[in-house]
């Protein structure tokens, strides 16, 4: 006989089990680091603390993009099976169905729509909506048919630094625009490491995605170098425009050297274990920086 205890502790197991399946279904650690890069853009534009566009910002922006992430699982629902990474996420288990997960990806996509337009103001509802378009509507289907999805992906990539920037001034701008370049460009290392680590799971599902026809070789393994290089110059506008001082510039120089040595390392062995290493600096580089920008205004 089941007695309330256990009843109670089944039913409270099973809603954990849902909160974790709702969890990766939004893929929480990406959509946590696309919220961190929006408030790295709002402080970096504002001079004061407004709670209120900062909570604003931290639901629209984890809500839209937990909504792209899962609707891109529900897209690529079959294709999952197929990869030994992702055949285990809830739709391809059958934990959840394709209609539980629409209801779920429709309602964090129109809630976090509304709070950025609402709360915050009508270009960030634009961007937030540009992005969710984007991943879901161009990226996802690309990534079987060219290796430039990687490009098109990029962009929504970009958008959090700059759409943070604009939740606090409501405009566009060239400042704003150097966000978005920056992290844009550090999205390719970054992905293409990814994308070699895991390209023999992604062929199986058909996807292109690292930048040679080759795959993992010396053609892909200089373009990795070539973005790495050039994200130097790049990362640093924020020192030459005085958005950042010149802490910052050494702390992201230095940084930069860094990462194109990993970089580098790809390039001269062409190894899994080398793409490995820069994917995991790419996930510390990028919060250096951004921390570092940060900082220096402080």
């Amino acid at each position: 006989m089941i007695t309330k205890q256990a009843h109670i502790e089944n039913r409270e197991f099973i809603v954990l089990a849902k909160v974790k399946d709702y969890a990766v279904l939004a893929k929480t650690r990406l959509a946590s680091l696309v919220v961190f890069s929006a408030l790295i853009g709002y402080l970096l534009a504002a001079d004061g603390i407004s709670w209120i566009k900062i909570f604003a910002l931290i639901i629209g922006g984890f809500l839209v993009t937990g909504s792209s992430n899962a609707i891109n699982q529900i897209i690529e629902k079959d294709l999952d099976k197929l990869m030994a990474r992702t055949k285990n996420r809830p739709l391809p288990d059958n934990r959840l169905s394709v209609t539980e997960a629409t209801i779920v990806a429709g309602f964090m996509g129109v809630i976090g729509l509304f709070v950025l337009f609402y709360f915050l103001n009508p270009l960030s509802g634009w961007l937030g909506l540009l992005s969710l378009v984007l991943y879901t509507a161009l990226y996802t289907p690309l990534k079987r048919i060219t290796p430039f999805a990687v490009l098109v992906g990029a962009i929504p990539g970009a958008i959090p630094p700059m759409l943070g920037w604009i939740a606090e001034t409501g405009k566009f701008g060239f400042i704003p625009g150097i966000l978005f370049l920056i992290q844009f460009m550090w999205q390719f290392p970054h992905f293409w490491a990814i994308a070699w680590k895991l390209d023999d799971d992604y062929s199986k599902a058909g996807f292109k995605l690292l930048p040679s026809p080759g795959g993992k070789d010396k053609a892909s393994a200089f373009q990795i170098l070539i973005y790495t290089l050039f994200l130097i110059p790049i990362s640093l506008f924020p020192v030459f425009y005085n958005i950042s001082g010149y802490f910052a510039g050494i702390v992201v120089f230095l940084a930069g050297i860094w990462f194109l040595f990993k970089a580098y390392k790809v390039y001269s062995s062409c190894s899994d274990e080398q793409a490995t290493k820069l994917m995991f600096a790419s996930f510390i580089y990028l919060p250096i920086i951004l921390f570092a920008y940060i900082f220096d205004k402080i």
